[in-house]
């Protein structure tokens, strides 16, 4: 565990926690880690978990997806970043969410139930972990209430600069990268792949914006007309 400590001290959950702290939290929590292929689940809609998990290495989606095989994505976790934790804080909870290996990755894998009982030796860090889980738990609010401002537009140009305006604000530049491919920002803006191509042509060809795979540009008139809003 000891060399996967340069991420867990960077992760939110353990923000505050000493080396020590962080090793003795993970042998109270049950941490396992395992390793998955790309395309493979991590967890599958239906089932119940006790266990969050962390992503130590590659990435993960976080999808809800029909019987038809149609695909929304809700999130991408990235190195240091949780998924499951909603579900693993709630006993009996069934998932109505799937994550997905979008690359080889590793994962570790902490049973929240051990850190909702109370600690026998009241220890300092265990408090902690508790104040730094609700925190996370908070965060993935946010980030949900982002994805429904988003698809709560009526339009495919409507959602588009949305999420392109929140990405330029997230990043604090009109230039930056996103973390999804085509098909991938189709699916979690709720849209036709087709269309979205559409209308990314149509925005470049009036000017709003340039890009190039997942890297966007954003231009921004001062047109209160123009149709983007920053």
């Amino acid at each position: 565990m000891k060399k996967y400590l340069p991420i867990l001290r960077n992760s939110p959950f353990f923000k505050g926690l000493t080396d020590n702290e962080i090793l003795s939290i993970l042998h109270c929590v049950n941490a396992t880690i395992i390793s998955k292929e790309r395309n493979s689940y991590i967890f599958r809609a239906g089932d119940s978990t006790e266990v969050m998990g962390l992503v130590l290495s590659g990435c993960v989606l976080v999808i809800q997806e029909d019987l038809w095989g149609h695909r929304n994505i809700l999130s991408k976790c990235h190195t240091g970043d949780f998924f499951g934790e909603p579900y693993a804080a709630s006993p009996g909870a069934v998932l109505n969410i799937s994550v997905i290996a979008d690359e080889d990755c590793e994962i570790i894998f902490l049973n929240v139930q051990r850190l909702l009982v109370s600690c026998p030796t009241a220890c300092e860090h265990h408090q902690k972990l508790i104040r730094n889980l609700v925190s996370v738990l908070a965060n993935k609010i946010l980030i949900l209430n982002d994805k429904i401002t988003h698809v709560g537009n009526r339009t495919t140009r409507d959602k588009l600069l949305s999420y392109l305006s929140a990405e330029s604000i997230r990043h604090s530049s009109l230039s930056f990268d996103i973390p999804f491919d085509r098909q991938q920002l189709a699916d979690y803006l709720c849209i036709d792949r087709a269309a979205m191509s559409t209308e990314i042509s149509k925005l470049q060809k009036e000017g709003y914006l340039k890009t190039n795979r997942k890297h966007f540009e954003l231009t921004v008139s001062n047109d209160t007309d123009s149709g983007i809003k920053m």
